[in-house]
């Protein structure tokens, strides 16, 4: 016997009008780059740190701050070194590339100049660095309502200024996006200074 029994039309597929594809794909790319940057973030707070060795009877304790024979006692980029620096920069730079730049760049002149090769200016490195670590603890919901106007106010503003600044870590970079330039401006050596032993 026949099988007379019919199946009902499941729904019509979803069809995205192509005036808004590419709204849909750039909300798409912004989703994936958030998604990386929380991957890298977890990564980051998911690694060890390395216990700090405990002092036993027959050696003194190290005073507070210092670096111990393990390392380091900061997660400040400056006082870290080798693998240590290198996961960092690249946890900053991911979070430079996709938060930092792409919301707050703003555009190139002679009076707020920036380098593409910012990883090579170690003021650039350590104040973004700070900022980064400022943006994590103040975007945080233990934060509360105020946190990211407090970040803005009191991080973000200060760093901008001296970074970007016609006489900042980035003055003999680029001032016009026409023309991209890199040159680390050399620092005063101890000697100069009158700081030798």
């Amino acid at each position: 016997m026949p099988d007379t029994t019919t199946t009902a039309p499941g729904p019509d597929p979803f069809r995205v009008p192509d005036e808004n594809l590419d709204d849909l794909a750039s909300s798409l790319a912004k989703t994936m780059a958030e998604v990386k940057q929380h991957g890298v973030l977890l990564d980051r707070l998911g690694s060890e740190p390395t216990p700090a060795p405990q002092p036993t009877d027959d050696a003194p304790a190290t005073a507070a701050g210092s670096e111990s024979a393990a390392g380091p006692t900061s997660v400040f980029i400056v006082a870290l070194g080798g693998e240590a620096y290198a996961v960092e920069l690249t946890a900053l730079t991911a979070w430079v590339n996709h938060l930092l730049l792409p919301i707050y760049g703003r555009e190139i002149s002679t009076t707020r100049p920036w380098c593409t090769r910012w990883q090579e200016h170690p003021e650039a490195v350590a104040r973004l660095h700070a900022l980064w670590l400022a943006w994590q603890q103040f975007t945080d919901a233990e934060a509360g309502l105020p946190g990211p106007s407090t970040w803005h106010r009191d991080h973000l503003d200060q760093t901008l200024v001296h970074l970007r600044a016609p006489d900042g870590p980035f003055a003999a970079c680029t001032t016009s996006p026409a023309r991209p330039n890199h040159r680390v401006l050399a620092t005063p050596a101890p000697d100069q200074l009158g700081l030798t032993a």
